[in-house]
């Protein structure tokens, strides 16, 4: 990775945009106070509600921060595979007593008003997830002095990562939770993806771009793992979820290491695009039948997800994991930093004894 963009942050960890209210700015603070790159999540937030979290941030630390926008999706091909949906959904409704969201609630996220916020404001790190944007809007966040990464899931999708000229690809294994940051979303693969360290291998054969490493990373030792495979450092939100100053929902935090939840699964139940979470009532009774309608279903599903948390019924909520959350501390955000440095100085100690012949002795 380029040294003006890794002088950003001491340590090779970058704390994952996890949306729907997870990554708020006590928390991506605690991260750059300690050392590495806190991200704000503007999905699903309105271009005001992204700044007045940009204003507090900045007022918590000084350090660079990354905000994290969702690329605008296009069109549905089969709306009326939405409409077949809704009807499955009632008697969810009626369970909760709300009434399902309109699936046609909105396509861009607020894309370009939210650019041009950043563009007049501009802040150190600006992701995107679920696409790759223009040369042009990569240009426009150079000349304010902001670095651009991407995400991809496989090596092809690296190559059109480095093509828009962005300063790093991050590269998503399947371990990952929440949503894959798939470039189109294919029904055929939804359920199918690259393990992390195969894909970093392969995208760095690929292109000449920094590589971050995402995907079920939840101790130093992994960290050191992805670095030893070529990346320059590694993304991690699971891990961050269930610290104290992560925005989930205490539901959410207390299931990463309830035994009642043994696994997780890629889906498109709550969403419509692929995500992994916890495998709940929701996700096995719905999940077969989702259609890849993203973000139609997002909006369907929002008032179902907010009345199962409001009732504190985890089973009717998007509990968004990794396949490693059952290795989730409940430290401050702050101290596991330390912690992970810790262990990848530990797991770096380890490497080079080896290679000196010291597994021999």
């Amino acid at each position: 990775m380029s040294s003006a963009l890794t002088d950003l942050f001491p340590y090779p960890i970058v704390q994952a945009p996890m949306a729907g209210g997870v990554s708020v700015p006590r928390l991506a603070a605690a991260v750059c106070e300690a050392g590495g790159l806190g991200f704000l999540a503007a999905g699903y937030k309105t271009a005001d509600g992204m700044y007045q979290e940009i204003k507090e941030l900045r007022g918590l630390t000084a350090r660079p921060f990354g905000v994290n926008l969702f690329m605008p999706q296009p069109e549905t091909p089969d709306p009326a595979a939405v409409g077949v949906y809704a009807h499955q959904l009632a008697g969810e409704a009626a369970w909760y007593e709300t009434e399902l969201g309109d699936p046609d609630s909105g396509r861009d996220d607020g894309y370009d008003t939210k650019l041009a916020v950043l563009l007049d404001n501009p802040v150190p790190v600006v992701s995107f997830h679920f696409g790759v944007p223009s040369a042009e809007v990569v240009d426009s966040l150079h000349r304010v002095g902001t670095f651009a990464l991407v995400a991809a899931t496989t090596a092809e999708e690296a190559r059109v990562v480095e093509r828009s000229g962005a300063d790093a690809v991050i590269a998503q294994g399947a371990e990952a939770g929440g949503h894959q940051g798939t470039h189109r979303d294919n029904p055929e693969t939804g359920g199918s993806g690259t393990g992390l360290l195969s894909l970093v291998a392969q995208v760095r054969e690929a292109v000449s771009l920094p590589v971050v490493a995402a995907g079920g990373i939840m101790r130093g030792g992994q960290i050191a793992a992805v670095l030893a495979a070529g990346a320059s450092a590694a993304q991690l939100g699971t891990a961050f979820l269930a610290t104290p100053e992560s925005g989930a929902h205490d539901l959410h935090k207390q299931a990463l290491t309830n035994p009642l939840f043994v696994r997780t699964e890629l889906t498109r139940a709550f969403s419509g695009r692929p995500a992994r979470g916890l495998v709940n009532r929701f996700l096995r009774e719905h999940g077969p039948y989702a259609p890849a309608a993203y973000p139609d279903v997002h909006h369907l599903t929002s008032p179902l997800r907010k009345a199962a948390a409001k009732a504190g019924d985890a089973q009717g909520m998007a509990l968004w994991a990794g396949q490693g959350h059952r290795m989730a501390r409940e430290l401050p955000a702050g101290q596991l930093v330390e912690v992970l440095v810790a262990e990848l100085a530990a797991a770096g100690t380890a490497l080079s004894h080896y290679a000196a012949g010291g597994a021999g002795r």
